[in-house]
Parts: structure tokens; sequence; C-alpha cells
């Protein structure tokens, strides 16, 4: 700023006017100057380092108009190519796969899949580990392609849908309680057999026990006593021929009294033995095999 001075004077009188000693000057100078320079290159590099780096992440990151890198966006949601690491939870209503691929879920430890409802809690989760597939729910069903239910297991029990069961191992099946069934029936050409190692063998059925054997026969083998016997009714054997190959037999009758016939008796304790047929029952007579 410059001030200036003002001096009255009359006409026709001179007067010289004096130098102006206070001048003021305006602007920034010295080493203000130098550091306010040095001030906006720096904010220039700045920029320009900015500026590179943001088109270098551009580039690595393959950033484009429909996405970043194999992630797609897409009318229908994300669309990712190739396979994909993620590092911390994915949260999303559906995931499925292209139509001419699978879908693979692979993780180092296990892979989880839970369900929360609107509290938060989980209500199902899918849980397959190295060692075991753990699945929490209150009921749990497989269904073919047509939806019907081919297993479903819950507190209550496990339901098998499907028109058979089939055991393939080289044990077969092994039940440590009962088992309710209809119909126990092994493959054609195959032999069926039903065993306990340690323990006895019990077949019930309010309205009768059927065992059958339509081309071959039937056996039941035991290391101790095998007991057929019914509370109301009667048993009844009735076959061709009923064959008794290991029966004792009572002493001799008289030769030729038998013609090389036999009779079968009975002792008290239900055992059975062999005694030469005579005109008359000999059982009494040989009746000491019971003894």
């Amino acid at each position: 700023m410059v001030r200036e001075q003002y001096t009255t004077v009359t006409e026709g009188t001179h007067i010289e006017r004096p130098e102006n000693q206070n001048i003021y000057k305006i602007g920034i100078y010295g080493w203000r100057k130098r550091c306010l320079y040095l001030f906006v290159l720096l904010l220039l590099a700045i920029l320009v380092v900015n500026l590179a780096l943001t088109i270098w992440i551009l580039k690595v990151m393959w950033f484009s108009p429909i996405g970043m890198g194999h992630l797609h966006v897409t009318a229908d949601g994300l669309r990712l190519e190739g396979e994909s690491e993620f590092l911390f939870p994915l949260y999303a209503k559906e995931i499925r796969s292209r139509v001419d691929s699978s879908l693979l879920l692979q993780s180092t430890q296990n892979v989880t899949v839970s369900a929360r409802n609107s509290e938060g809690e989980v209500t199902g989760r899918v849980k397959v580990g190295a060692q075991m597939v753990e699945v929490q729910s209150q009921h749990f069903q497989i269904n073919s392609e047509d939806g019907k239910p081919l297993f479903s297991v819950e507190e209550q029990g496990a339901v098998v849908g499907t028109g058979r069961l089939r055991v393939t191992g080289p044990e077969g099946a092994l039940f440590e309680h009962s088992v309710e069934t209809p119909l126990v029936r092994a493959d054609p050409f195959q032999d069926l057999r039903l065993e306990s190692p340690t323990r006895s063998l019990s077949m019930d059925a309010p309205r009768g026990v059927h065992v059958k054997a339509h081309a071959g026969k039937l056996e039941a083998l035991s290391q101790m006593d095998i007991i057929l016997q019914s509370s109301e009714g009667v048993l009844v054997l009735d076959a061709e021929t009923v064959g008794l190959t290991k029966l004792k037999q009572g002493t001799q009758g008289p030769a030729g009294s038998s013609n090389g016939f036999y009779e079968i008796c009975a002792c008290p304790d239900g055992k059975l033995y062999l005694s030469m047929a005579g005109e008359v029952t000999t059982c009494e007579e040989h009746s000491h095999v019971c003894l």
C-alpha cells in the first residue's frame, strides 16, 4: 500500500512534492516464497504418484465395465469364473454352478454350511470334515429326482423309502437291538443267513413266522439246543419225507418181528429215540434210553 500526503496550497504557488519514502510492497518474498513453491511441487508429486497407483491397481485387479477380473456383475447377481478363495465368511442367498460344470467347495480344514432363523440361531448345519460328515438338524431327508423320500432320519427313528434295502457288505448287516420288518430276502441265487454268533436268535410275530426256501434247503444250526415251541397250537411237520438221522436206537426186539420197521418214541423230557416196531408198541420196553 502507498500512503500519500496531501498539502493544500493557494493558486499560483508551486510546491515540490516530497518523495514517497513509506511504500509497502504486496506479495510473498524470500524464504516464504521458496517454501510455498516447494509445497506445491510436493503436492504435485503426490498427485502424480496417486494417479499412477490408481492406474496400476485398476490394471492388476482387472477392473472393467462388467466387473473385476473373473467376477462379473450381471442382472441375476455376481458371476465368478475359475477358482476363488474366500478368507472371510460369505453370505449369499443362492450359490450355483454353470450348466456345464459342477460346484466344488474345498477347504484345508472343513466345509460348513449353516442355516439361521431371523434371530440368528442355527437351525440346520452340514459339516464336512476330514474324518466325518456331520448333519445337525431336527429332520434329515434324502429325496429322489421326482421328490419321493428315499431316506429320512429324526429323533423317533429312521425311515427307508426305497422298495428294497440292500446291504452289500461281506459280513451283512449288524443290528445291536431288535429289527422290525415284514420281509427278509436274499438276492436271487444267494443264500440267506440269520446268525447270532454269541447270543440267541429270536423271531417273533403275532400272526406267525413264515420261513420259505423255494429252490433249496433250509438249515438251522445251533451250538446248543433248537427249540420249536407253540404255546396254543400244534407243531406240524408237513413233508413227503421227515428224516431224523441221528436218533438213538433202543434194544432190538425178537428177530423177524419188525420186518425192518421202526417206531419213534418220546421220553418225558421230549427226547426222541427209535425202537424196533412190533405188533404193539415197544417204546415201554426200550425206555431205558430216556435215563
